[in-house]
């Protein structure tokens, strides 16, 4: 199976140097694009992550130092377009929340899981080895909290819990699509591996930019050097399209966001 994979931007923020290169460039600011990758093939629309939500009041609430969420025009704070919106955004690929049959996580983060509640229909891919960690370990400085909406984790394990695919640390979605345990970010994160006519593309947050591969610069928010090390080398060696779901430059690379058609 090939699937068509396209990238879509639901906006733009900024985080310092070092949270995106390891120790290096500490007094810059690095713009970053918040992405959904839309996968379609064998009847299925597939999204990697969902956006924030249009509102983004109470997030700025319950997380006043977050940065992606502070109001525009504040240092990191998330800038959105209307056609950047998530609804709109989606109707632009002539796909809509309701349509979209699969949702695949990563990692299990406020900015990926806040609006599931508009997506009635999709089977809900998590990684076990992160959805575990959720649940087992009471304080972690990466914000551990920050994971779901007290009405999202309610969902998800009542009447949600039908439609969560709990991910081994390998596994098989569909034929031609598959995911593996990278963690390097969160202990959630993922690498996506989509079959296209392009290519196998792997698709990851464990990696913010491309310089993080291409210049072997580690990522400034990593939890494991080794994670990173081997999650690097075998995206590089595996596949042959990276994509990692922050960099703005994917626009460039891949005019209209289209990496595979």
């Amino acid at each position: 199976m090939h699937f068509a994979v396209r990238s879509i931007s639901v906006g733009e923020f900024e985080e310092p140097g070092h949270a995106v290169f390891w120790m290096r460039r500490h007094n810059e600011w690095i713009k970053l694009r918040l992405q959904l990758i839309l996968i379609e093939g064998g009847g299925r629309a597939i999204l990697v992550n969902t956006a924030l939500p249009d509102d983004l009041h109470g997030l700025q609430a319950e997380f006043p130092e977050a940065l992606m969420w502070k109001p525009p025009g504040t240092r990191g704070g998330l800038i959105r377009t209307a056609t950047e919106m998530q609804r709109i955004a989606l109707a632009t690929c002539n796909v809509s929340p309701e349509s979209i049959t699969d949702i695949i996580l990563t990692p299990i983060v406020r900015y990926t899981t806040a609006t599931l509640d508009q997506f009635p229909y999709a089977r809900i891919h998590i990684s076990k080895r992160g959805w575990i960690h959720f649940h087992t370990t009471h304080k972690h400085p990466h914000d551990h909290r920050g994971a779901f909406s007290h009405e999202t984790l309610i969902h998800l394990v009542t009447d949600w819990w039908g439609r969560v695919n709990l991910l081994e640390d390998e596994h098989e979605i569909a034929g031609g699509l598959r995911t593996w345990h990278s963690g390097v970010h969160h202990r959630s994160s993922l690498v996506v591996e989509v079959d296209t006519a392009v290519g196998t593309i792997a698709i990851s947050d464990s990696f913010f930019v491309y310089e993080n591969i291409e210049a072997g610069i580690p990522l400034g928010l990593n939890e494991s050097f080794e994670e990173m090390f081997t999650t690097n080398s075998r995206v590089v060696r595996t596949t042959k399209h990276i994509i990692p779901l922050y960099d703005p430059t994917i626009f460039e690379r891949y005019p209209g966001g289209i990496i595979a058609s």
